[in-house]
């Protein structure tokens, strides 16, 4: 059986902390950030931990490349 790769999307969307965690970014910040207020900004330029377990497994598995 080949190697599985990488889904690429999900590369991109998550990543793991290094305790463990899958953070993702959050929403829209991607234009129209002159409208915006600083406040607001500054809110969306963090990161937030995935709450749900059932996605988070398939999400690591997709960013991993390996089935379990």
């Amino acid at each position: 059986m080949p190697k599985l790769k990488t889904h690429r999307g999900a590369k991109r969307r998550f990543h793991l902390s290094g305790g463990g965690k899958l953070l993702r970014t959050k929403g829209p910040k991607s234009h129209l950030r002159r409208n915006k207020a600083k406040r607001v900004r500054r809110i969306l330029a963090g990161k937030v931990g995935l709450d749900s377990k059932k996605l988070g497994k398939r999400i690591r598995q997709a960013i991993s490349g390996a089935r379990r």
